[in-house]
């Protein structure tokens, strides 16, 4: 498995779009920017197709730390879910049977 990094990216944009990188990368930073901060204020993003992120907020809890066997008080955390969309889907699990119903 690949890693593919952000430069990588608005390089194949670029090339792609002929556009120039300076302004690709502007644009996916400008779009990821706005990710975070829709995120952050609780708002779900959905993109047809490819897919639904949202935050969910996990509860605290107490946990043991496996080395030591002590308690610890874990505190609730923010995080963010990402569901796949149709198209996304199709791509990566061909075999999968139809809709659900």
């Amino acid at each position: 498995m690949a890693t593919i990094t952000k430069k990588e990216l608005i390089d194949r944009i670029a090339e792609v779009t002929q556009a120039k990188r300076v302004l690709v990368k502007r644009v996916v930073q400008s779009f990821l920017d706005e990710i975070v901060g829709e995120l952050s204020r609780d708002n779900r993003l959905e993109f047809r197709d490819f897919g639904i992120f949202e935050t969910r907020t996990r509860s605290s809890r107490i946990a043991q730390n496996p080395k030591t066997l002590e308690r610890v008080q874990v505190p609730s955390k923010r995080s963010v879910k990402f569901k796949m969309g149709r198209l996304m889907k199709a791509r990566l699990c061909p075999n999968a049977s139809g809709t659900a119903r």
